[in-house]
């Protein structure tokens, strides 16, 4: 064995692995890599059909990220953001704010959603913090414009919104969630639109199309509006509603109807909640506009930031704000109002000069036609598979693809979890040279905006043939 593996396996715990199988074989380790592919610690070539979990964007080891990070380096890696100020840091957060503040937000019609400006950034280091802070924030915020001296959260169905405590009370993923029940706080949840297990949905199943022919009546929102009509009556107010905008990750990859958020952020801005919108994979372009929320036209009060923010590079996040949701911890010292949280390496200069160089990357025209271009490729490439009979179904948006295996496609019928079938299928991916994780029994394709066409059809072709090998033809 490899003195590499060994050492991983002698001392390395990982995250969301049943460490008792894993010390059974040999692991991977990945010593380098290059635009879309990796290289393991034998010399083989894999290409990261996601985006090493939904972070990397624009490739590994991309020259110009490598020359902002080698030019800040030169300068200085870090100072605390307590009480200081750094360049890097002001000059993202002012590009936070003009690319969030997105024109198409603010259309003439009198009629369109009211849309609050997002002022301020606050920095941290992951999604999850991102989500804490938002948290701490809307709380505070609610308490002290006397929204209600009991304020609680909402979330949708089958939520995921990071591993800190806040942000697990926030989940709706018993498999992640239930051990930690006694720690958490109470937060209600309304139905996610998932539609291709939509339960208004009696109609029969058909080859390539998810909303199986029949007319959508909204059902899922009206769910939604009585839920908080009864929250009304009974006097309960929200200091947020928590909302992975356009497609649900850990849900499995879930694509939300278009119109859905218009919908349900109406009715949010009519019962006075305040968004919270998780864009901590769906950001930056996944979906294909800048952020996923602006493809429905709908801005939140906190936008939560992460992941792809650096390019995938280094640990960056951020929470942006309303000037209400500032203001409301304005005051003089004695007041108290100062906002209690913040980070080690909030506003780390390495991070915030990779992020500035991927913002830069993202909004090149050329580099938004080619993710467009991609998305178009990665849609004809995935036609193939409603060859097999295990693809129950195929979700997409942008550069995100979530591919259901069932064990029938006419009665959709799912595997048993101890089947492991999402995850024996990217383990024959895996030895045919490509890597990517499943959820569940959804396969998970997001590949780096670097890849070629070529690339992208060996991820589906592999896909394919993996699915042949260990379900059959």
């Amino acid at each position: 064995m490899n003195p590499l593996a060994q050492k991983d396996l002698q001392y390395v715990w990982h995250p969301f692995t049943q460490m008792q199988e894993w010390s059974q074989q040999e692991p991977l380790v990945i010593t380098s890599g290059k635009g879309a592919l990796l290289r393991d610690q034998h010399g083989k070539s894999y290409l990261d059909a996601n985006a090493s979990i939904w972070t990397n964007l624009h490739g590994h080891t991309h020259p110009r990220i490598n020359r902002s990070i080698r030019r800040q380096l030169a300068r200085i890696s870090h100072s605390s953001a307590l009480g200081l100020a750094n360049e890097p840091a002001s000059l993202l957060a002012e590009q936070l704010i003009k690319v969030a503040n997105h024109p198409s937000l603010w259309p003439r019609s009198s009629s369109s959603l009211t849309n609050p400006k997002l002022r301020k950034v606050f920095f941290s280091d992951d999604g999850s913090t991102a989500l804490e802070t938002a948290l701490k924030m809307a709380y505070e915020h609610a308490m002290r414009r006397g929204i209600s001296k009991h304020p609680r959260f909402l979330s949708l169905d089958q939520a995921y919104h990071g591993d800190t405590v806040g942000a697990v009370s926030l989940g709706q993923v018993p498999l992640f969630h239930r051990a930690y029940d006694r720690l958490l706080f109470r937060t209600d949840k309304v139905m996610s639109p998932y539609c291709y297990r939509c339960p208004f949905n009696r109609a029969k199943a058909e080859r390539g199309d998810a909303r199986l022919h029949r007319r959508c009546q909204w059902e899922c929102v009206q769910t939604v509006e009585r839920t908080l009509e009864q929250a009304q009556s009974k006097g309960q107010a929200y200091a947020g509603w928590v909302v992975e905008p356009v497609v649900q990750g850990v849900a499995g990859m879930v694509v939300q109807p278009e119109g859905w958020l218009k919908r349900v952020g109406r009715l949010a801005r009519q019962a006075g909640i305040p968004l919270i919108f998780d864009e901590v994979m769906t950001g930056f372009g996944r979906t294909g506009p800048m952020f996923a929320s602006h493809g429905e036209g709908v801005q939140a009060d906190f936008l939560c930031l992460a992941k792809g923010m650096s390019g995938g590079y280094l640990p960056m996040a951020a929470t942006l704000v309303t000037d209400d949701i500032f203001r409301s911890f304005l005051g003089s010292y004695a007041s108290g109002k100062t906002f209690y949280h913040g980070h080690s390496f909030t506003g780390n200069q390495l991070g915030a000069a990779a992020s500035l160089e991927s913002l830069r990357m993202l909004k090149d025209l050329h580099d938004l036609r080619w993710r467009k271009s991609l998305s178009k490729t990665l849609a004809e490439a995935c036609d193939s598979l409603w060859g097999s009979p295990h693809v129950g179904d195929i979700r997409q948006t942008g550069t995100v693809v979530g591919v259901e295996l069932v064990k029938n496609w006419k009665t959709k019928e799912a595997w048993g979890s101890n089947q492991r079938v999402g995850q024996r299928v990217c383990e024959a991916m895996a030895l045919h040279g490509v890597l990517t994780r499943p959820i569940g029994d959804v396969i998970v394709l997001m590949p780096p905006y670097c890849c070629s066409p070529g690339q992208i059809r060996r991820m589906v072709r592999t896909l394919r043939r993996s699915l042949t090998q260990v379900l059959g033809s």
